[in-house]
């Protein structure tokens, strides 16, 4: 069984698609508590640095090193601050990159970090990885050609060190988007995701007001759709279908087309969108810190579909 050291590991979405992929995951690290405690209750057996990244001054030795270093500053809707410190969190990995030597190693960031204003830190990333000894490939993928019911894509560095003579290929999507011609499989839907789950599931949603905010866009998506993306703020996640459609009065302003009674997703749905197991374990605790851990996870079975199409270097 091949090895990984997970590092800024959140809650887990990149380990548990790497454990489906049949790795055992030796060290996680992460800052906030609670992603902590939703890992350790899915994954008991891999050792959880609750640590800032900083602090930790060695690693175990490992096959694979992943990571999901923080991107406020490069998301689209983050702060959009290029020179903020979180912004270069990508040098601790580096760090541990050249400590371990892995065979090979896979980083998740969003697609905004192709953005002009940042592109400096995206070819600073490239450039550190291939100094370290690596053959470097990166591209931008879409959740949904994966099977995954959610508009979410998001860029990888995928790396094998240039001593074993081989390059990473990425995997061929399983899916056609929606309006691509049927020669692949039809991406699930959200009634495919979750159309199992009570409609009405107690303590499980947020129940604030639809602010002017939350107004100020389309938030809908019917069960036949596949949902928008999943975000961590719990006051901002889509309205579940059960919802009336919202329709556009002018710029920035959304009505229900009819006042039938109104939700948004809960936790437990986010996280089906978000392709997590069904039987995945998250402890009591403040229902937002669920959203957020959710919403801040790389989807497992896209992470698992990238750790599979590896070559066979273990």
């Amino acid at each position: 069984m091949p090895t990984a050291v997970s590092l800024f590991s959140g809650c887990g979405g990149s380990d548990v698609g790497l454990h489906g992929a049949g790795f055992e995951m030796l060290l996680a690290n992460d800052i906030s508590s609670y992603a902590r405690d939703v890992y350790k209750a899915n994954l008991p057996d891999t050792d959880y640095a609750l640590k800032d990244i900083r602090e930790i001054k060695s690693f175990p030795s490992a096959d694979l090193l992943v990571g999901c270093y923080p991107c406020q500053g490069f998301s689209v809707g983050g702060v959009r601050e290029p020179e903020r410190g979180i912004n270069y969190l990508y040098r601790e990995f580096d760090r541990a990159l050249r400590a371990i030597r892995p065979k090979a190693f896979i980083v998740e960031n969003v697609s905004g970090m192709r953005r002009q204003d940042v592109i400096h830190l995206f070819n600073n990333q490239l450039k550190r990885f291939q100094l370290a000894g690596y053959r470097v490939e990166w591209r931008v993928l879409d959740a949904r050609a994966f099977g995954l019911p959610q508009e979410r894509t998001r860029l990888f560095f995928v790396g094998i060190r240039s001593d074993l003579g081989v390059r990473y290929r990425f995997p061929d999507p399983t899916h056609a988007l929606p309006g691509e011609e049927a020669r692949l499989a039809k991406c699930p839907t959200i009634r495919d995701a979750i159309g199992h789950l009570p409609e009405w599931p107690e303590d499980e949603f947020d129940e604030q007001p639809f602010h002017w905010y939350y107004m100020s866009r389309n938030r809908y998506r019917g069960w036949d759709e596949t949902s928008k993306t999943i975000v961590a703020n719990s006051r901002h996640v889509g309205l579940h279908p059960i919802s009336p459609p919202l329709k556009r009065i002018h710029t920035d302003k959304w009505v229900f087309e009819n006042d039938g009674p109104a939700r948004r997703l809960s936790y437990r749905e986010a996280a089906g969108l978000q392709g997590f197991p069904t039987d995945m374990v998250f402890p009591d605790n403040h229902l937002r810190l669920k959203y957020r851990v959710i919403g801040n996870a790389v989807p497992p079975p896209l992470f698992g579909a990238v750790a599979r199409a590896m070559p066979a270097i273990w």
